[in-house]
Formats: structure tokens, sequence, C-alpha cells
């Protein structure tokens, strides 16, 4: 106390005044210390961004001055380039909290830099603008990419086409449009699939009015189905059919082609109504049709390799873009082929002759068996008429059977022509299916490749020896009643030799019916009318009826029969 008053005396101050001056310097009256303690904490609000200074660099620690009490620390991986930061750098940061539990400022650079890139964008672009970035990695459902914010690109909207691993695009450069922003949420969402839409539509337009039927175009292949390829020509798809890849024969486009080939490509037709191009890309090359009769005349033999078989035949290829059909009739000129996979399977190299050329239909008709020496040009030598032969019943038929008489050739034996004698109705009364069977050659038709064959010509003719010896006219003989009609009655006179009894022979007195005078396994004796050898029929006149025990033999009985 003493020395505050030897103070007052020194400096002649009032005791008042000396109280006000030591207040004013400690910060009391008006601005005390608390206040302005106060006043400055109150200044670092939470989320707001704020100015600072780079201080130092300790470890992965980042020491910023932004005025507050203590110092900030930001880590030292939200700098882009940490060899560039320098002390005294200055540096805006968002202040995340003022004291951690550790009692520190905690500081973000990085939330900074997207507040302020997000101030900027929304302050410069809307929706419906265009913007360009990087895409830093793959999220869910999309790709992440600075424009200056990180913003959302889905993955429908990476590209026109389905995108493969849209992770390929990761560390690339791309343009897009805004297609959303919402404030609220800090969040925009860009397209660029619909800019390159909007791109591709005035492509579109200019091509089409450009483009001009038969002029060669360079595209790349962007798309293959079953039917074709989708080959893009630098803003709008043209259509590569099938069948217009190549002059050779290809399952599949994919055989010839693959996604992003690089190719020139010949425009067939344009329809700008339906903004449909067809293209083509064997019309590059010449037709292998164009000098086809010229360099394969008909009658030449050739090798080729088997494509493709059907059930008609196969198809030859004979240079690369043409084929040829051998039908299953040209084959073999023996063998019965049920299908052509039994002679030759894909892939075989066979010899062929040229049959036939359609250059028009772009046809050509090939054949295999005539390579070799047709075995019907050898029958009529081999087979003259008489010959005797042996063979296999292959079929039978209502009209006879076809005896196989070597591989691959047949004969017919007619009904007709299997007994002298007996009524064949169907030859199943005579043969079965692989009987083998003897046989006599009656004509060889070459041309028409028929042999007509005959079992009963192998013994003589009972109706030009046996019958009109042993039936001569007025000759009486037992025979029984097979058949009765309204003209007469059919006599068995012994096995497989009947006669007609007219029904005028029946009886003296007029009838109208067999059936009032005989019936049907009745034994009768008869008498020989008329014997016709070429006609092969007996003449017969009722004399009685007689016991069933009673004999059939005629008078003067020989061993014979045939048909009446």
């Amino acid at each position: 106390m003493k020395k505050a008053k030897d103070v007052i005396r020194k400096y002649d101050l009032a005791e008042d005044d000396l109280e006000a001056k030591v207040k004013e310097a400690m910060g009391a009256g008006e601005t005390p210390i608390d206040s302005v303690y106060e006043d400055s904490v109150r200044n670092f609000e939470v989320d707001s961004i704020l100015k600072g200074r780079i201080l130092d660099v300790i470890n992965d620690d980042v020491i910023v001055d932004i005025g507050y009490k203590s110092e900030g620390i930001i880590s030292i991986n939200e700098f882009e380039d940490p060899s560039a930061i320098d002390p005294g750098d200055d540096v805006e940061v968002l202040l995340e909290s003022v004291e951690d539990e550790m009692g520190e400022v905690v500081l973000s650079k990085k939330k900074a830099d997207r507040q302020r890139g997000w101030e900027k964008i929304v302050s410069e672009k809307k929706e419906g603008d265009i913007v360009e970035g990087k895409v830093i990695r793959k999220i869910k459902g999309g790709l992440l990419v600075d424009i200056g914010v990180p913003v959302f690109l889905p993955a429908s909207q990476v590209s026109i086409r389905r995108a493969g691993d849209i992770a390929d695009q990761i560390g690339k450069e791309v343009k897009a449009k805004i297609i959303k922003i919402d404030e609220s949420r800090m969040n925009i969402v860009i397209s660029r699939r619909k800019l390159l839409e909007e791109e591709r539509e005035i492509q579109k337009k200019r091509i089409l009015d450009e483009i001009k039927e038969g002029e060669v175009k360079r595209g790349t292949v962007k798309n293959i189905a079953d039917f074709g390829a989708f080959v893009d020509l630098g803003g709008i798809d043209g259509l590569l059919h099938i069948t217009d890849i190549s002059w050779g024969r290809i399952n599949h486009p994919s055989d010839v082609l693959s996604i992003d080939d690089e190719l020139d490509v010949k425009v067939l037709k344009v329809d700008r109504e339906r903004e449909r191009i067809a293209l083509g890309l064997r019309q590059l090359t010449p037709s292998p049709w164009k000098n086809v009769d010229e360099k394969y005349p008909i009658g030449t033999h050739l090798v080729g390799e088997v494509v493709n078989i059907m059930s008609y035949g196969v198809f030859v290829k004979v240079e690369e873009g043409l084929e040829g059909l051998v039908h299953i009739s040209e084959m073999s000129w023996t063998r019965r082929i049920n299908h052509p996979s039994e002679v030759v399977k894909a892939g075989d190299r066979v010899e062929v002759v040229v049959l036939d050329i359609n250059k028009e239909k772009k046809e050509l008709s090939l054949g295999m068996k005539q390579v070799e020496v047709n075995p019907w040009m050898l029958v009529e030598e081999k087979y003259p008429p008489g010959t005797h032969v042996t063979g296999r019943v292959r079929n039978l038929t209502n009209f006879g059977a076809f005896v196989e008489i070597e591989e691959g050739i047949d004969g017919l034996l007619h009904v007709s022509d299997m007994s002298w004698t007996k009524k064949v109705a169907h030859p199943s009364e005579v043969l079965t299916k692989g009987d083998v069977v003897k046989a006599v050659v009656l004509s060889v038709d070459q041309e028409k490749k028929r042999i007509a064959l005959g079992m009963k010509q192998l013994d003589e003719d009972p109706w030009q020896t046996v019958i009109p010896y042993k039936y001569k006219i007025g000759t009486r003989a037992v025979g029984t009643v097979t058949k009765l009609t309204n003209f007469g009655v059919f006599v068995a006179l012994e096995e497989h030799l009947e006669g007609l009894l007219h029904i005028s022979e029946l009886t003296d007195r007029k009838i109208a019916d067999p059936e009032e005078v005989v019936s049907v396994g009745d034994r009768i004796e008869v008498r020989v009318l008329r014997v016709d050898p070429d006609e092969r029929k007996i003449g017969l006149s009722m004399v009685k009826r007689v016991d069933a025990d009673a004999p059939a033999e005629p008078e003067a009985a020989t061993d014979g029969g045939t048909d009446a």
C-alpha cells in the first residue's frame, strides 16, 4: 500500500485515476479479459469455414493456426500433394470440433474444399448443364466422379449400350450432363448416357443426310445377335445381316466377328424414314458365283469338304463361298441310302462331279455316284434275258416281290410270273421276306433301271404240254365246286387247276341261279368241252353229281395244272 502511495506521489496521480489506469491495462471495465475470451470462442462455430496458416508438419499431422487459443490439426492425407505443403501457406479449413476428447481443435481441408466446390457448382451450374470430371472410384450402383465435388454417375447412365465392367472407367476423364441437383443433401446426379445420346442423335441426322447406297464406310462392331451384327458408323448403327457377312457358310456371326472389331462395310440400302441402314461385308469381294460356269463346267471332277448334312443330301464346299448339293439320290448307283450320314460325315473330303449350275438361284448340283461306273451299264451284258439267277426277297408289294440279285441290283418278280397254274392274289401266298429264290431274267430296261424276273419260267408251261393232252375234249373228270357265280360254276379238277361250268351246261332245264343245282363243296362229274391254252381256260359240262369218295382223276390222267 505504501508502494502504491509512493507511485501516486511520484507520478502525481490521483488514487481514482491510478485505479482506472490499472483496470484499463488489465482489461477491466467495458472489455474485461473474460468477455474478450468469450467473444473469441463464439466466432469459431462448428462446421464453419475458416482461413488458417500452416505452422508445421509433424509426422502425418499438419499443424494449422486459425487464430484460436490452440492450433488445429489436419491429416496430411487430406492434401492432394503432401510434398507441396509449406509452413506459412494459407489454407481454408472446416472446423469440425473446437475441442475433442484430447482437447485439440479438429479441422478438415477436404470438407472445406467440398463446401467451396459445392457452392461454386451450385452457383455456376444447373440441371441440364454439361460438366467434366475424373472418375474416382466405383461405388454401389455406379461411379463417383470428381467435378470439383464428388457426384454420382449411375451404372445405367455410363454408356448408351450395356456396359461391361464399369470399373474400367476409373481414372478416366468423362463428360456428362447434370440430371439432378439436391441442395439439401448436397447431392448431384449426372448422366454420360444422356449426353452421348444427344450427341449421337446429331451425328445420326448428319449421317442419314450424307450417306449413300453403294459407298464403303468404316465402322465398329457394337453388338452381335444370331441374325447378324450391328455396326456403329459414327452416330448410327447399321445392320450387317448374317447372309451378308461372308460368301461362305457361317453358323453364327461370332464365328467371323467380335465386339469392337473395326471394319469396312458396304452400304446396301438406306431407309431414312425408319432410320435403318443395311450393310454388307461380303460385297467388298467378288462373288464366287460370278464365273462359276466357266471355272467349273458341267462334268468337272472336284474334291470338296462336306460342310452340312441334311435328310435330303449333303452340302459340299468347293471353295470359300461356293457350295454344291449332292442329293441323296446322287450318292450311290446301287446302295439304298436312308440318310446321307450313312455314307459321309461332316468334314469328309469327297470327290464329286458337277451335274448342273443355276447362277441366278446360286445352285450347284453335284454327284458322288457319277465318279464311279454305273453298274446298270453292265446289267444287260451281265444278266441277259434267260439268265438263271438266285436272289433274296428284299420286299413284298401287292403286285409282286423285289429280289436282290446283287448289292443294289433288284429284279421284280411279278405275281403273274410266280406260278403257271396257281392264282396268286398276293406274293405272300408264295414267298416271305428274306427267302432265297431262283428265277429267270425275263427282260432288262437299262434306262429305267428295271429287271423283270420269273419263277414259273424255270419250268415248262403245262398249258402248252400237259394240260391239253390230259384234258382233251370229251374227257370226263370228277371235281369239286369251288365258287358259284351268276354265269356259272368254277370246278377244281386238281390242285391249282379249275374249269368253268357255264350255267347253261348245268342242266337241260333253264335255271336262273346255279344254286338250284349245286353248292360249293359238291363233288360232280364233268366233261371237257374245250381247252384254250392261250387263254388258259377249260370249258366244262356237268354230267352228274357223285359221291364224296369218288375219284377226281380224268379218264386220261397226267400231271399238270393251270388257272382257268
